[in-house]
């Protein structure tokens, strides 16, 4: 099962107790003050590792809790520290507040780590009260306590290339096609409810694609699968606009999909796009393209995942845009 979103408490470690402790010295039954600090609570981290695929451990697994810091010990001993406490989470999975909205961290790359909650620090113990006017304090501070929220967790898939259409046209067969991901492939809308992730290899080179279920008009609006599935393309570089060249409309196939785009997510609407038409091996031998106005895509084609026509043009024409996007400062984005 594929879970792209949760949330979960989390709460760093209470700051162990100060101690009240004083010397023990020949012919003085109580010396000077020594009772050391206390340890600090641990913290809670996040880090990202890109062995992981989904929030499914999330599921079930609800809160997590870092231990509080020993307690002051004598002769100015400080308490050991809590053990931090590290969640793992998929690459790509974005941290916010759940109750603030406050971003904690998006995590992208293999090991990044952010910091949920902040461990408590240790009190004080009744040695760092004494002065030359007090001399034997016999009192200590209590730890402090260890932070908590709710924090939501947001997967969203890490591309290259994202196929986006509508239901049924051909995008999970095309991505089988292509790399070796196996999605669920069937002749009715809807057969993709999760996103499918595989690599496309040119020579030397490759780029992972990803295969989105399919978009309906008002998704922007989370009609149909709408919000749920969006997101997982505001990362890809570059945007695969697959166009069933059986449909009685093929410009308002494609004039709708930009609508969508642009009503979500203005800066994904600039994302760089190609137009593809799919099922090419159902239209008759002479047939020729279908007209369509996309004047923002830098290539117009059309490609049969069954029979391969046209499928060479596309991969090579992806792998060269996804090179000069990788090479791109993180801003550019043009199409």
């Amino acid at each position: 099962m594929f879970v792209d979103r949760a949330v979960i408490k989390v709460r760093a470690g209470e700051g162990g107790k100060g101690l009240i402790a004083f010397r023990r010295e020949a012919h003085n039954s109580r010396g000077g003050p020594s009772g050391g600090r206390g340890g600090s609570g641990g913290s809670v981290y996040f880090e990202a590792d890109e062995g992981m695929h989904t929030l499914m451990d999330f599921r079930y697994h609800h809160e997590y809790s870092a231990e509080r810091g020993a307690h002051g010990g004598p002769n100015d001993r400080t308490g050991a520290n809590g053990p931090d406490v590290v969640i793992r989470v998929p690459a790509g999975t974005l941290l916010t507040d759940a109750d603030t909205g406050e971003v904690i961290g998006d995590l992208t790359g293999h090991g990044q780590r952010a910091l949920a909650v902040g461990g408590g620090r240790g009190g004080r113990g009744n040695a760092s009260f004494a002065t030359s006017t007090r001399q034997s304090p016999d009192f200590a501070q209590d730890g402090e306590p260890g932070q908590e929220r709710n924090v939501q967790l947001e997967l969203k898939l890490l591309a290259d290339v994202g196929l986006v259409g509508f239901p049924n046209a051909g995008k999970s067969t095309l991505l089988a096609r292509l790399t070796k991901a196996r999605p669920k492939i069937a002749d009715y809308p809807f057969t993709t409810l999760t996103p499918n992730l595989g690599v496309v290899t040119v020579g030397m080179r490759s780029f992972v694609m990803a295969d989105i279920p399919g978009l309906i008009e008002g998704a922007h609006e989370g009609k149909g699968l709408g919000h749920e599935f969006l997101r997982h393309i505001e990362r890809t570089k570059v945007l695969v606009f697959l166009i069933d060249v059986t449909s009685g409309d093929p410009q308002k196939q494609y004039d709708t999909l930009c609508g969508e785009l642009e009503s979500y997510s203005r800066e994904l609407a600039l994302r760089p796009r190609c137009a593809v038409f799919s099922k090419l091996d159902l239209l008759p031998p002479d047939a020729g393209l279908p007209a369509l106005q996309a004047d923002s895509a830098f290539l117009v084609t059309g490609v049969s995942a069954v029979s391969g026509v046209g499928l060479e043009t596309l991969v090579h024409g992806l792998a060269d845009r996804v090179r000069q996007e990788r090479a791109a400062p993180p801003a550019e984005h043009s199409g």
